[in-house]
């Protein structure tokens, strides 16, 4: 992919971003991202074929003089009359930049070309490039400042002019230098007038505006020491220049830097991850037993397997226990969240009286109900007529019944055999019985549980989950427009 291709992909994410985090980003934040944002896709659809140097510096550096220095032509006002003009004077090598000029703002009257027939080949290497010369940042007139802060995020790369007086000027450092930290492959310090310095003092004054420039937290600045006046570096400064035309795009690097920026600005607006996991399962658990669930089942299960029990239904569920609930799952949902998101998280998820409202409702429509087992109804009558029957055959054992006794030497055996058979019966019903006592009230607590989950799923988990997600996926957008 081309360099415009990749940028065009990172400021697309980075939209995507915005768009989708919506009012769970600050505004301020999203505002200034989408100025940014807005700049760079402007120099995009204005291609990568030009450079855009500009030639920023304060009254008294020389930056129009530098400008007539590398154009080779007397073109940008000097003297009495710069102080009074808020206008930006341009030259272009090569192709046509009209289109370039006009975003820029450069009036018609304050355009010039600096390629023609009479220099042959001799400025190829700057072809490409746009030289830009602004009004003094540090002027008493608003508007030239105005136009200076409207310039420097349009530019490509920024030449800071300073003089030996005025290189330590703290409108210089705070008022710019500092702001741009990150920014450091676009930029490069001008030293002019050197010719008014002593030779064996340059060096340590060149050493002296690097140690400023990291103090301004800018690493790797290149510091070049001209003087437009005699010429000496120019040719210097016009090599860099044409190093920066021939290799990567700088337009691109600059819009690289204005990206990373709004990227930086946003990724601020998120958080470094989600949870791994939800569950309801700690909620379930504490509505269940503020309803009453567990003793409700336990009665069900008592009545199914035959003993005396009241019938209780689940009662209501106290607002205060669903809020407390409710906190609790939420707090390390939103403890890794920025505030808007947390907020929005809360919001979405329903309000606790609500929550109560529909667990009632859901609790009122499961079936609660003792069932006696049938098996056991089957086994007990069983027993009963194998104890009837062996009350009859250990009759016939004592002769009690008609016929001789000794007819009946079976009946002894058969007897015990029956009541052996009965007694197995009753226990088998008993057993039966608190069978079904179990399942009877396992059935309840599970049917009831199953109602309560049904409900905190659909008014808190899925609306978490919801929330979560599209916070993931902005999350991913500015990974990815992080490049």
């Amino acid at each position: 992919m081309s360099d415009s291709e990749i940028l065009e992909a990172r400021v697309g994410a980075l939209v995507r971003a915005t768009e989708l985090g919506g009012t769970r980003l600050d505004p301020a934040v999203v505002e200034k991202a989408a100025t940014e944002l807005a700049g760079v896709r402007e120099r995009l659809a204005l291609g990568v074929d030009h450079t855009v140097v500009a030639l920023v510096g304060g009254t008294g550096s020389g930056k129009s003089s530098l400008f007539n220095a590398v154009s080779g032509l007397k073109f940008a006002d000097v003297g009495v009359r710069r102080p009074t003009t808020s206008q930006i004077t341009a030259c272009v090598w090569g192709t046509d930049a009209a289109a370039l000029l006009d975003w820029l703002g450069v009036d018609s009257e304050r355009r010039i070309e600096r390629e023609s027939a009479l220099d042959g080949e001799s400025q190829i290497a700057l072809r490409g490039l746009v030289l830009l010369d602004l009004p003094d940042h540090d002027s008493i007139e608003p508007e030239h400042r105005e136009v200076v802060d409207r310039l420097l995020p349009q530019a490509d790369l920024l030449v800071w002019v300073v003089d030996p007086q005025k290189y330590a000027d703290d409108a210089l450092h705070t008022g710019y230098l500092q702001r741009l930290v990150g920014h450091e492959a676009s930029m490069l310090v001008v030293m002019n007038q050197v010719d008014t310095v002593p030779p064996d003092v340059r060096d340590e004054l060149l050493t002296d505006v690097g140690r400023l420039l990291v103090a301004d937290g800018l690493t790797g600045v290149p510091v070049r020491a001209v003087s437009a006046h005699t010429g000496a570096g120019i040719n210097e400064l016009r090599e860099s220049l044409a190093a920066s035309v021939a290799g990567r795009s700088l337009a691109a690097t600059r819009a690289s830097a204005e990206v990373a920026d709004a990227v930086a600005a946003v990724s601020s607006q998120v958080g470094e991850r989600e949870p791994a996991a939800l569950s309801v399962t700690g909620v379930v658990d504490t509505l269940a037993a503020a309803a009453g669930l567990p003793a409700v089942a336990a009665a069900v299960g008592a009545a199914s397997s035959g003993r005396e029990a009241t019938m209780p239904s689940p009662g209501p569920v106290q607002v205060h226990s669903v809020g407390l609930a409710r906190s609790a799952w939420l707090e390390p949902l939103t403890s890794g969240l920025p505030a808007r998101w947390a907020a929005d998280l809360d919001a979405r998820v329903a309000p606790a009286a609500e929550i109560g409202v529909a667990v009632a409702t859901a609790l009122s429509q499961i079936t609660i109900a003792a069932r006696r087992s049938v098996a056991a109804v089957v086994l007990t009558v069983a027993a009963v007529v194998l104890g009837v029957l062996a009350l009859m055959v250990a009759a016939l054992a004592v002769g009690t019944l008609v016929g001789d006794g000794d007819s009946y030497g079976w009946a002894p055996v058969v007897a015990v055999a029956l009541a052996l058979g009965a007694v197995a019966c009753m226990l088998g019903a008993s057993a039966a019985r608190r069978a079904a006592g179990r399942r009877r009230g396992g059935a309840t607590l599970r049917d009831g549980r199953a109602a309560i989950e049904g409900v905190a799923r659909a008014l808190m988990l899925e609306p978490a989950q919801e929330v979560l997600g599209e916070h993931r996926e902005v999350r991913e957008l500015v990974a990815t427009a992080r490049g």
